[in-house]
This record gives structure tokens, sequence and C-alpha cells, in this order.
């Protein structure tokens, strides 16, 4: 054991013994030089013949809580590696673990057992997003220190993993503790997942709100109001789900949960009936208010009250999903609630902006949501009229949304323009005039046109004169193109918009420089290269793990090749004007 005294590394006196368990002694130290307290954790080998395996696990539980950044996790800041003895040093944490206040003071209130469970919650699902999810799986009273602020921290990342994304049925050891740990983690019934730690989660509130510990007799949680009537009903269906012995008929992430403790009394029996009578009260209200102000005009201010209630929270969790599912069932209870709000819509462009900015294409990587299921996201909204909602209560952020979800499109799918140009085909001119709008149109119609010329000309190399094209104007959108580029709007100046924008032109120009060279001068083909140039020159940043200069110089060469190709050439193929 350490010496009360000592000096740690030349530089942490330990200054008293704090807490033991099984394996380890917690002491206070203080770095005198910073006037830091910190808190050190020492495992000694003590004749374990397992202690390499304990310091590797240790080493484990280090390296991973050294990369987490979280108000409710305490920050590792040092370890040292000695002979016989392993010492982790973290944040001095004030307090004292939540089962030491059961045990002291028996069951604890409802409204601050809530309070703690949300902020566990919180932290859950801080480490469930990370890539790989971390789970927990040891969540118990003893694991949580509740701080004299009234906050609480997560402590103990020794059976902490991180989540295997594999088809394996039993790859569970046997960690966790007996009475909180869920049926999977014991006796290779599965693999733990993000709902393990909602099982945990579930018991540990058990315990606290009950005072019984369900690691003691009877080993059996009943519901919280056998041990209290009182108790609420919402909080005891909360906790029933919460530890369902199959995983999937938990909570199926830490927003679920989340959501359900921030609306616990809405599940409350009293409320369901206070809520029966109060719509009981509300049909009558309606029939005697129907004279003074009509029977609409009193059930749209009832309704759009209860909207404004729930349309927040859907839209605020799906926000911060991590899957397509649960993203897609939040916009969808959104959606039902109110469908005409821009929100929503911008929302879901957003997360196609996440999806394109992570840089991989579609069916490679681990991905939370992939383009496929954003896909069925846009049928979605398509669907049971939401666009049609959105676009007759706003026309304006419906025309805005319909064009810039085109731009994303077109700029990030590299030659998949056509599902740009579904979006495109939906923007009008706006009938009050509006500037920004039109201009919008009339681009969307331009975008229309080049992904026509695009499918003309049937990819890079196609040389195929047609006498119906006007090639003049084809070559006037091309350039409309690239002036949008050179422009001061922010919607076409992303270097990905640049770096598609510029492939184009010159790939339309390989395809087809003899063509535009029978109706306009070569100076402008060469004109347009070396624009394009000296834009790519200035800006060498990645574009899908290339760099510009590598994706170009190629493409600039083979582009001047068909240039001077079309001019040196024998004859023009494009029928001189």
């Amino acid at each position: 054991m350490l010496e009360i005294g000592s000096l740690v590394d030349g530089k942490y006196k330990i200054l008293n013994k704090i807490g033991q368990g099984g394996m380890s002694v917690v002491y206070l130290a203080m770095n005198e030089k910073a006037n830091k307290q910190w808190a050190i954790k020492e495992v000694r080998k003590d004749g374990k013949k397992d202690f390499d395996v304990i310091r590797q696990g240790l080493v484990v539980e280090t390296d991973m809580l050294k990369r987490l950044k979280h108000p409710h996790l305490p920050s590792i800041v040092d370890v040292i590696d000695g002979d016989g003895t392993f010492l982790i040093v973290m944040d001095y944490i004030e307090g004292n673990p939540l089962n030491v206040l059961v045990n002291e003071q028996g069951a604890q209130s409802q409204e601050d057992v809530i309070d703690w469970a949300k902020q566990l919650c919180d932290v859950l699902g801080y480490l469930h997003s990370r890539t790989p999810a971390i789970i927990y799986r040891d969540m118990k009273p003893s694991n949580v220190m509740l701080k004299p602020d009234g906050n609480v921290m997560l402590i103990d990342f020794g059976t902490a993993r991180e989540y295997k994304n594999k088809n394996m049925v039993e790859d569970t050891t046997c960690l966790g503790t007996q009475g909180y740990a869920a049926p999977e983690q014991f006796g290779g019934h599965g693999q733990t997942d993000a709902r393990t730690d909602i099982y945990c989660l579930g018991a540990t509130m058990y315990h606290l709100v009950t005072g019984h510990n369900p690691a003691k007799p009877p080993y059996e949680m009943y519901p919280i109001r056998q041990w209290n009537p009182k108790l609420s009903s919402g909080l005891e269906e909360i906790i029933l789900k919460c530890t369902r012995k199959n995983p999937d008929d938990r909570y199926q992430s830490c927003s679920e949960l989340m959501y359900a403790l921030e609306h616990y009394n809405e599940l409350d029996i009293t409320y369901k009936k206070s809520q029966k009578r109060k719509m009981f009260g509300f049909a009558t209200a309606v029939v005697l208010s129907a004279a003074l102000f009509g029977t609409a005009g009193y059930m749209n201010y009832k309704e759009k009250s209860y909207k404004s209630q729930n349309f927040d929270t859907y839209y605020t969790y799906a926000g911060t999903a991590t899957s397509e599912a649960e993203f897609k069932d939040m916009v969808s209870n959104a959606l039902s609630l109110d469908d005409t709000s821009p929100e929503t819509y911008d929302l879901i462009r957003t997360k196609y902006l996440e999806y394109f900015e992570n840089g991989q294409p579609q069916g490679s990587g681990d991905k939370s949501i992939t383009f496929n299921e954003l896909n069925s996201i846009k049928e979605l909204i398509e669907k049971d009229g939401h666009l049609d909602n959105f676009k007759k209560a706003d026309p304006l952020e419906y025309y805005n949304f319909c064009y810039n979800l085109g731009l994303n499109l077109w700029a990030y799918m590299n030659n998949g323009s056509s599902d740009a140009i579904a979006w495109f085909s939906k923007v009008e001119p706006y009938s009050d005039g509006n500037k920004n709008n039109n201009k919008n149109a009339s681009n969307a119609k331009l975008f229309i046109r080049l992904g026509g010329y695009v499918n003309s000309s049937g990819g890079s190399g196609v040389d195929i004169f047609d006498e119906d094209v006007d090639y003049s104007a084809e070559w006037d959108d091309l350039v409309s193109l690239y002036d949008l580029t050179i422009s001061q709007d922010d919607n076409y100046t992303d270097d990905k918009f640049k770096a598609y924008t510029y492939q184009l032109i010159l790939n339309q120009i390989v395809a087809k420089a003899r063509e535009y060279n029978g109706y306009i001068d070569a100076s402008q083909m060469y004109e347009m290269i070396d624009n394009i140039e000296t834009q790519v020159k200035g800006a060498l940043v990645e574009v899908v793990g290339n760099s510009y200069d590598g994706v170009f110089d190629s493409l600039i060469d083979t582009a001047r090749g068909k240039v001077n190709s079309a001019v040196t050439g024998s004859g023009k193929t494009g029928g001189e004007k």
C-alpha cells in the first residue's frame, strides 16, 4: 500500500486513503506544484496469479477513458505502471457513491432518482454514440458518485467494452454485477449492446427508489408500488420496461428512455384518467363555447397547444439520433404532429449532408445511416401528402428545401445527378416575386438541362454529333455553371460542389470538344480550361480521398488535347453556322 505522506512519481503527495475495493485502494493525493487534488487508484500484485490479466484490463480501461470527454465522466491524467503495482491518476470526485446514500438514508425521492437517471442516461447515450459504441455493462449505485452540487459521475470502467458489430451469438463474458446485470451478460445468452446498459440503469433506479437491493433476497424486482404505493405508476412502467428479460422489449436507445423519463408523469394512471376527464370536459366546453367563437376555432386552439408541446421533443431527439430507425421514427412522429415545419425538413437535409461529408461511398464502412436508408426517409416525407402539405403551408420554404437538397445531391453524388434533378424539378418561381427564389428556380432549370447534357454525352470520351442539339446554348449553360462557382454565394463555393462542377465541365469538353468547336470559338474552351486550372491550383484540398491537383491534372491535359484535336482535326463535326 502507498504510505500516507509519500511522494508518487515525484509530484503526487498521498494525503489519505478514501476508498477500498476488492482489487484496489483509492487515495487522495495533492499535486503541490499545481495546487490541485487528484485521486490515485492503486492495484497491487500481492500474490495475484492473474495480475497480468488484471493489468491488461486496467490498460484497456484507462485507454478508453482517455478518449472520452463528458461532464459526467472522470478524466484520466496519468498512468504509472510500476513493478508489481499499477497506479491511475484521475479527477478527484468530491461526494459519496449512491449506494452509501441509500444504505444510510434508505429509498430516495423519485424526483431525485429521475434526475440522476436522466444524467446517467445522457452519459450512457454519449458512450453508445462512440465509434465503436462503448457498452458500460456495470451500472449500479456503487459506481455512481453524487457530488455536492447534485450532479452525478459515472466511475469504474473495468467491465466496459467496445461493441463487437459481428454476427456472434455468445461473445459476452460473464462481467457485471449479479442483480443489476441483464440476462444476456451471463450464461452466453447473447451479445451485450446499448439495451444491456438500459437494463442495468433500470435495476439501479429500482434500488434507489425502493431501497431494496436486487442482488439480495428476494432476488427479484417487483413493481415499485408494491414497496411504496405513493410512487409514480409512470416511473414504475419505465423501470419495468427497462428490465424486461428480452432486450427487444426494452427501450431500444437512451434517447427513447430519456424521453420517457422527461414525461414519466404522462404515463401515470392518474394522469391518463385526468386526460380522459379533460377530454370529456373539453367536449362539453366545445359545445358551450360554440356560440361564442365556433367549435372549429376552439378545437384548432387545443390541437395547436398539444402539437407545440410534443413536436419540439420529437424534433430534438431526431437531431441527436444515431441510427436510421431511431431518426426515422422521430421524424415520423414529428411529421404526424406538424408536417409544415421547415425545421423538420431542414433536419432531413442535414442528415444527408452528414452522410455525404463522411466521405464514404454507398456500401463501404460502418455508417449509422446508409444512403438507402436516407432514401427511405425521403419516401417517408413524400408519402401521406407531407410534402404537399408543406408546399401549401409555406411555398417559399418548400421551394428552398427542394432546391437546397437538390444542390447537396448534385455536389456530393458525383454522376448521380438524376437524384438531384428530381428535386430541382419541384422548384418553381414564387408568385410574390421573391428575387432569391426566382433565381433559384432559374438555376434549378439550369441544373436540369445540365443533367440532360451529361446523360446525352454517355460519359467521358463519347463524341456523337446530334443535329437537334443547340451546342451553343449547351456551352452557355456550362459557362453559367462555372460562373456560379466564382460568385459570392456560399451555396456554390463549397469545395466539393466546385470539384464536381469542374469535373463535369471538363468531362463535357472531353466528350464534345468537336461539337462545341462547330458553334463557338475554340478560344472559349481554352479559356474555360485555364480558368478551372487556376481555381484548382488555388485550393488544394481533399476531395473523396484525392487532392484537387491529383484528380484534375490528367483531366485538364485530356481536355486540352481534345480541343487541340478539334481545332487541327479533319474538319468540324458540328455543322458551322
